[in-house]
């Protein structure tokens, strides 16, 4: 080739137009070496050698790779690239382990063969081979993979050999105190330095958590508690229904309840046991119980509020109880409720008059599913069967009432179906409403999930978002089915742009779509 025809192909490839490109951008919720800034200036480095022009970037954000569960961005990468207009035709990814670190090296081949198929190709940035599809390629693809995966197990393993360590040195690892008790931190010499209010967490590596006693009125109701049912008699129900006769609290201010007592007669961090991995959640797998052999435990690691021998009176009441029914007898009861309420949850269960614990039934059957199957229930994924709190049902219906009085206050018309309570408004658009319950995690945080009524495919979710104790609404979003891709949204309490933007303090917003105006007739 002539210095002539080098120079014109030079500036052939000079006038090309730049490829539109996405990138995807993840920061591990396991570790930080990479930020999302350093990803994005190595994936530009990158674009700019190859003329591509970067479109688009998705960003999961202190998410883990384990799983595309909780991955926002990632799912919405993947449904543009499957609806055949993604506006780009190239994936920039940072490295192999920034898609994922599945646990089956495949998942992550399927998510790029999808994107392949749809005609967008992907690019690992920082890798040092092309992902051309030849060969060589796909076996390097295939070990990063499977390495990625392998260091999340090896890395799983590693935390909870250190958690477990902790445990047995009598150290408080997550969750949260419970009624009666408070989280202390102490130092590396066992001083203690303060106490930690719930969410809070220590900031100094070296600091340790550690239980002990809360208010003295709180120390004297467990005691009483324990009082009534070893020495009393009482069961559960009873004790509970004195305590907020009393107008005693429960530890968020709310009401007890059966379950909420027994919970807190067979725990053991009231004798001052430390016990910690009662259940296996590893690696974003299903939760699986374990045997009590399996169990981490520090014995006397703190100061008991209530006597051993007082304690062992009382768990011997429970497993004299539980051994007194037998299997076909639960299963009765549970057909029982089921017939009442039409669903089963573990909270019917343990507000149920004579009804054995959930505890009692995951012994039994292995959990609470299995004892489901038995009399024939599946769980439905609409709330209202999965939720039985009363408090929760009177919102809804309020709820409700209240949606229905704001469309027609807005010269909207609107009909309810009976039996699915869908919404017609005007007879233009149809309207679903869910209630999302806020539920606290061990840290104190604030978790809410949105369970979508896809079968009924409504154009619009009004979901409400309860606030802490599930008393009143928070706050609202309205979900168009055109953007929803998923069945259960999760949410926290900042859950950025991407879902945020459908929040509002109020539904004066769903009240303008009904709002019927008057036009002047045109001439």
């Amino acid at each position: 080739m002539t210095t002539d025809e080098r120079e014109a192909e030079a500036g052939d490839c000079a006038a090309a137009p730049l490829l539109r490109a996405a990138q995807y951008v993840r920061m591990s919720a396991e570790h930080q070496q990479y930020s999302v800034h350093n990803q994005i200036e190595a994936i530009a480095r990158y674009a700019a050698n190859r003329r591509l022009e970067i479109v688009r970037t998705y960003a999961d954000e202190g998410r883990s790779g384990l799983s595309l569960v909780g991955r926002p961005a990632l799912q919405k990468l993947l449904a543009d690239v499957a609806s055949g207009t993604p506006g780009y035709e190239a994936i920039l990814v940072y490295d192999v382990s920034r898609l994922g670190r599945f646990q089956d090296p495949d998942e992550a081949a399927s998510y790029e063969l999808k994107c392949r198929r749809a005609g967008v190709a992907v690019h690992y940035c920082a890798e040092q081979f092309e992902n051309d599809g030849s060969i060589g390629a796909s076996i390097i693809k295939t070990v990063k993979r499977a390495m990625a995966g392998e260091y999340s197990r090896e890395l799983s393993v590693k935390v909870f050999a250190g958690q477990a360590n902790l445990v047995r040195l009598g150290f408080r690892q997550g969750g949260i105190a419970g009624y009666g008790l408070r989280r202390l931190i102490v130092d590396q010499n066992g001083q203690v330095k303060g106490e930690l209010a719930r969410g809070e967490e220590k900031n100094i590596a070296t600091d340790r958590v550690i239980l002990g006693h809360g208010p003295r009125e709180q120390v004297a109701v467990v005691r009483e508690i324990y009082r009534l049912f070893v020495d009393d008699g009482l069961s559960e129900r009873e004790i509970a229904r004195l305590l907020n006769g009393r107008g005693i609290p429960g530890d968020l201010g709310d009401e007890w309840s059966q379950g909420r007592v027994h919970r807190l007669l067979i725990n053991e961090k009231y004798i001052g046991n430390n016990v910690w991995a009662r259940v296996s959640l590893k690696l974003k797998q299903p939760s699986v119980p374990n045997a009590p052999i399996d169990w981490v435990r520090a014995d006397g690691a703190f100061e008991p509020i209530v006597d051993r021998v007082t304690f062992n009176r009382a768990q011997a009441i429970v497993a004299e109880r539980a051994q007194g029914i037998s299997d076909e007898a639960m299963l009765d009861i549970l057909r029982k409720i089921l017939a009442e309420r039409g669903m089963l949850s573990g909270m019917l269960i343990d507000e149920y008059d004579g009804a054995p614990s959930t505890s009692t039934y995951n012994r039994r059957f292995g959990g609470l599913l299995p004892a489901y199957t038995l009399v024939g229930f599946t769980p439905s994924k609409d709330y209202r069967h999965l939720d039985a709190n009363q408090t929760l049902r009177d919102t809804y219906r309020d709820v409700v009432a209240g949606v229905l009085g704001g469309i027609r206050s807005a010269g909207g018309a609107v009909d309810q179906d009976a039996g699915t309570g869908l919404l017609t408004v005007n007879g233009e658009f149809t309207a679903s409403l869910v209630i999302a319950r806020c539920r606290p995690t061990p840290a104190g945080s604030l978790r809410w999930t949105i369970r979508l009524e896809t079968p009924l495919k409504p154009d619009l979710t009004v979901a409400i978002r309860m606030a802490a104790g599930n008393a009143r609404p928070l706050d609202f979003y309205l979900l168009p089915l055109l953007d929803m891709r998923q069945a259960a949204l999760r949410l926290a309490q900042f859950n950025g742009l991407s879902f945020d933007a459908y929040r509002f303090d109020a539904l004066d917003a769903f009240y303008d779509l009904a709002r019927r105006r008057a036009w002047p007739r045109a001439a």
